[in-house]
């Protein structure tokens, strides 16, 4: 394949800057998905380039739909995780003191009862 242009590269890199604030990441974490050292634009513009020459266009576009895909991906199943957490504590109620009410309440009841036959 050719060579990115200096006007594709610099599509490229606003078109990233921009896909990256859409979606709430940094140019870390799409470094660490692009599995490079350097988040510096330099760096990612580097691997655009590598995967261009690779495939072009179409391939850097292949890759960052399956970044994004692992992406949404993660945040679904946080999601998910956090809504079960919540569930399970609306469930347990008061029992995330680890108290057991029904012991409280009869060792209660027992010592109200004493306490009514002292009188």
């Amino acid at each position: 394949m050719n060579k990115l242009s200096l006007q594709e590269e610099k599509e490229l890199i606003v078109f990233i800057k921009d896909w990256l604030k859409s979606h709430g990441y940094s140019q870390k974490d799409l470094a660490a998905q692009l599995k490079i050292k350097s988040s510096r634009t330099s760096e990612i513009i580097n691997k655009m380039k590598d995967l261009y020459k690779k495939g072009g266009m179409f391939n850097i576009a292949k890759n960052l739909i399956k970044i994004e895909q692992y992406w949404i991906t993660n945040k679904i199943n946080n999601i998910n995780e956090e809504s079960s957490y919540s569930e399970e504590n609306k469930r347990q109620g008061y029992n995330q003191l680890d108290f057991n009410y029904k012991l409280d309440l009869d060792e209660l009841m027992d010592q109200m009862e004493k306490d009514h036959k002292i009188n």
